[in-house]
């Protein structure tokens, strides 16, 4: 079995999770683990939650002009979601908007998927490659960063294998 979201894990990991998929319990086990989807269900609400995470850990960078769900971005085969540098000319002076944008299918998930999904595109505000310093700085804003996205994989790979989204209560 394939597990294309988690090919670069051990072995030994890998293997735990076709046993988890093999016996049925992989839906099992991530309801129990995040029991309750996030409340942040449109784009108001994600600026919000976003600009709150974006204050409390990285206030000195760059202002963030815009957060929104995108039914664009395609999450199985492209990202979970994007961050974009968007400069413009406006009469004599250059402009810089920064906006962060999710995918769509992260409006009922948990609320822990949505935070490591707005952390790591809040992280590229201050590290644009993927390095050590880009993954301390998503550990500082969410404790459990790593630990969220394998699972989050797991939930992709789960998504992958059924076709259909998991709807959390």
């Amino acid at each position: 079995m394939k597990l294309k979201y988690l090919n670069h894990y051990p072995q030994q990991t890998q293997t735990q999770v076709v046993k988890l998929i093999e016996s049925g319990n992989l839906s099992k086990h991530l309801l129990k683990k995040y029991p309750v989807s996030h409340t942040m269900k449109n784009d108001k609400a994600l600026f919000k939650y976003t600009m709150d995470i974006k204050n409390e850990y990285i206030k000195k960078s760059p202002p963030l002009s815009k957060t929104l769900y995108d039914g664009k971005i395609n999450v199985i085969h492209n990202a979970l979601g994007t961050h974009h540098f968007i400069s413009r000319v406006q009469g004599n002076k250059l402009k810089a908007k920064n906006e962060i944008r999710v995918a769509s299918m992260f409006k009922n998930v948990p609320k822990e998927f949505l935070e490591m999904i707005v952390v790591h595109e809040l992280a590229h505000f201050k590290e644009k490659e993927h390095n050590k310093a880009f993954y301390k700085l998503c550990e500082y804003m969410q404790t459990d960063y790593h630990q969220v996205e394998f699972d989050l994989r797991l939930y992709l790979t789960h998504v992958d294998m059924e076709g259909k989204i998991k709807e959390w209560i």
